[in-house]
């Protein structure tokens, strides 16, 4: 509990908050932030996820008010930020904040992507209000964090709600004190189970999050009132969802310390933790060449999160094998892939895949920094090859360009709008502060089919 109003000093910093306050690297960042989520956001739309999240959903959407992003389909403003924050997730390979391993972006953009097709906005009003979710959802996770999460909940969706919410209120122009009803309607739909992880639930996580924080500002604009204190009450958020509550992580620095700009992107299509192994195998295959072939054993030793989070031995389909990190350094030793190809049902089942995967074997050690791994190579020769991975690829030490981003944008959005729609896309996402309406880059996601290309 605190006698610090948190709730309402956190509403007036969201409501008070000018885009000049930001800072440039920050809003560099921002940028980044966006064109990652927004390639991640297109390279889900075809994924049996969200087909057939669509099927439940499509009979009872309202008017088609916003776009889901790389498909045919309209939805009114909540169900287009559900679907996108699916689409966004599915493939495991959007943004992470890794001080709490919250997926900043899926909750945050989908909500506002979906209003920014209701009601015209700005790309400089977009890109603040992105920082500005991203922070809070953040500086929130910071506070719980790691309890919150060690008790089994997906943190990426209970912050993220908060996130979407604070976001969409500076979109409506909200008052603070609509915008503290606004984070308490979202603090009373915070929810989302790690239990889910492997399952088509895991992205349904950010989609809700999208979802209910965006209905959390419209209830606000129309007056539906909440708790004042929705995160530091007795019984508020804090304190009913984590043993852990530092407030300060909430409010110092605020305006001057940037969780948003700590953001960081995925190289590969997985639970962020099983990166350094991938990382390894890669560079291990290049110079093992055709004695791939004649691996006996590959043993990891990694930090004890890697096999709570990703200790997965059989996976059967894609989505569970990006939990796996068995089958993730099988994977990336034989083919040199850790991209969405190498999560597949098919590849799951691959034989190849399996021989090898099950020669992996795994200890965790504290003493192993989460962004590395120690990994031994043993020939059927005898001969043994180690290789150590002090910070993986895409982590804060060893961050993605400008140009990587580009690279993973068209890896996933070439298959499904086309090469040409691709790259005028990219070009057209990094201009998002100067754009006089961020609708102009939903019309550039839709298929040559839709009716809105």
């Amino acid at each position: 509990m605190s006698n610090t109003p948190v709730t309402r000093k956190l509403a007036e910093w969201i409501v008070g908050l000018q885009p000049s306050d930001i800072p440039a690297n920050v809003q560099s960042e921002g940028v980044r932030t966006f064109v990652n989520w927004l390639g991640c956001a297109i390279g889900g739309a075809d994924h049996e996820t969200a087909d057939r999240a669509i099927a439940a959903f499509t009979p009872f959407s309202g008017s088609a008010q916003a776009s889901v992003l790389g498909r045919t389909e309209r939805f009114d403003v909540l169900h287009a930020a559900l679907m996108n924050g699916i689409t966004s997730h599915v493939l495991d390979y959007d943004d992470t904040h890794l001080k709490t391993i919250i997926h900043p972006a899926g909750p945050v953009a989908s909500a506002l992507m979906a209003v920014a097709e209701y009601q015209p906005v700005t790309g400089e009003d977009f890109l603040a209000a992105l920082i500005v979710g991203v922070e809070v959802e953040c500086r929130i996770g910071n506070c719980v964090y790691p309890d919150h999460y060690d008790r089994g909940w997906h943190i990426t969706s209970t912050a993220g709600v908060f996130g979407a919410a604070a976001a969409v209120s500076r979109l409506l122009r909200l008052d603070v004190e609509q915008t503290v009803w606004a984070l308490g309607i979202a603090a009373t739909q915070s929810s989302g189970l790690r239990e889910m992880f492997g399952t088509m639930c895991k992205s349904l996580h950010p989609g809700r999050a999208a979802q209910n924080g965006a209905a959390a500002a419209f209830m606000a604009a129309a007056g539906f009132d909440s708790s004042e204190r929705s995160i530091e009450a007795p019984r508020g958020f804090a304190n009913v969802l984590s043993t852990k509550q530092d407030y300060s992580e909430i409010l110092d620095g605020l305006g001057s310390r940037w969780e948003s700009a700590l953001n960081s992107y995925k190289p590969f299509a997985c639970g962020i933790v099983i990166h350094p192994t991938i990382d390894g195998c890669i560079q291990l295959r290049a110079g093992l060449g055709d004695a791939v072939a004649d691996i006996e054993k590959v043993e990891l030793v990694t930090h004890p999160l890697v096999l709570e989070l990703t200790g997965k031995k059989t996976p059967r389909t894609g989505l569970e094998s990006k939990f796996s990190v068995y089958h993730s350094a099988a994977v990336a030793l034989l083919y040199g892939d850790g991209t969405p190809t190498a999560f597949t049902d098919e590849m799951a089942t691959d034989p190849r895949v399996i021989a090898l995967r099950d020669r992996v074997s795994a200890e965790a050690r504290k003493d192993v920094d989460e962004d590395a791994v120690h990994i031994t190579v043993t020939l059927k020769d005898g001969r043994r090859i180690e290789h150590h991975v002090e910070h993986a690829i895409g982590s804060i030490h060893r961050p993605l360009t400008d140009e990587e981003l580009d690279a993973k944008f068209l890896g996933q959005a070439v298959r499904i709008i086309g090469e040409d729609k691709t790259r005028k896309l990219i070009a057209l996402a990094w201009t998002l502060p100067r754009l006089s309406n961020v609708a102009e880059i939903s019309a550039a996601c839709a298929p040559a089919s839709s009716k809105a290309a």
